[in-house]
């Protein structure tokens, strides 16, 4: 009997260490920095490699200094970083937000459509992504306080006060974490745009347990989100665009994939239905994640401007 104990209890040490280190592998694995997120001129040959026909507006922008990049403090003291492009006379502000691990360069594309309809943009680099401070990355839940604070900021830059805020992944769960929170005194208009955001973080990561490594949520997932709540003050099921569009109560239009097999497209629908008033849906046939614009982009910018200019 008494080895039968030592042995149970040599058994759930094992367990305990294996979970544990596994948890800390798992938060480091989801949430640390790209080691090379400030590498820009990498980051503009990536945009290059992937949407050269951004790429002449893009000098014609450097030729006139219409593209300029500013720094602001957040409120908890991290120094962030963002690209503008200012349209004089212009009430309308559009906000562009990058992916996971990414970075507001690699996301020009979408700025583009914006600048070109007579909008002024900002492109801020997220919490520990591209040129902005941070230690580890927050999944758009952290995030979206930084988010309002940037809405501040572009309306004092821009001296306007209708908004768009267009989020792309992990962008997309951060426009719609955002679009749940009280907006700031200075918007009078806004509207928001997913493509290929997720439900939760804890819906993500326990999708890419099971999809990476075949592994179920117990007890793996449960002991990481713990540790994320010890060491950044959140959880995975805290962090739930799902319950931030229930929400919301401005326009919102979904963007999908029908084959995204990392943020999976199934998830666009109870986000669609969770929406009440004002919305929109739209699913692109064989489009793999955040690829709607690389597969369709005449479709998208369209999409984008019925959206923006209806109503």
């Amino acid at each position: 009997m008494k080895k039968l104990l030592i042995g149970l209890t040599l058994v759930v040490l094992v367990l305990l260490i294996a979970t544990t280190g596994g948890s800390f592998y798992m938060l480091s694995y989801s949430l640390a920095p790209d080691t090379e997120r400030a590498d820009t001129a990498k980051c503009f040959q990536r945009l290059a490699e992937k949407h050269p026909e951004v790429i002449p507006w893009l000098d014609s922008l450097k030729v006139c200094h219409a593209l300029r990049d500013t720094f602001v403090h957040m409120p908890r003291g991290e120094r962030h970083h963002a690209y503008y492009i200012r349209h004089d006379n212009s009430q309308r502000i559009a906000i562009v937000l990058h992916g996971w691990r990414n970075c507001a360069i690699n996301f020009m594309n979408i700025g583009r459509i914006y600048e070109q309809m007579g909008f002024n943009v900002l492109m801020p680099d997220l919490h520990a992504h591209g040129l902005s401070e941070g230690d580890a990355i927050g999944m758009g839940w952290k995030e979206r306080h930084d988010v309002l604070h940037w809405m501040n900021v572009a309306s004092t830059l821009f001296d306007a006060n209708d908004f768009v805020v267009h989020g792309v992944s992990m962008g997309a769960a951060t426009t719609m974490n955002v679009s749940g929170e009280k907006m700031p005194a200075c918007v009078k208009n806004i509207r928001f745009i997913e493509d290929c955001g997720y439900t939760s973080v804890w819906d993500e990561f326990c999708y890419q347990l099971d999809e990476e490594f075949s592994l179920p949520p117990f007890p793996l997932l449960y002991t990481t989100s713990l540790l994320c709540q010890i060491k950044y003050d959140w959880s995975f099921t805290e962090a739930a665009p799902l319950e931030q569009v229930k929400r919301c109560r401005y326009p919102m239009l979904f963007i999908h994939g029908d084959n995204d097999t990392f943020v999976p497209s199934h998830m666009v629908h109870p986000l669609y239905e969770a929406k009440s008033g004002t919305k929109a849906l739209w699913i692109t046939k064989g489009t793999e994640h955040a690829k709607s614009y690389t597969d369709y982009p005449d479709d998208y910018i369209n999409h984008v401007k019925d959206f923006c200019f209806t109503n």
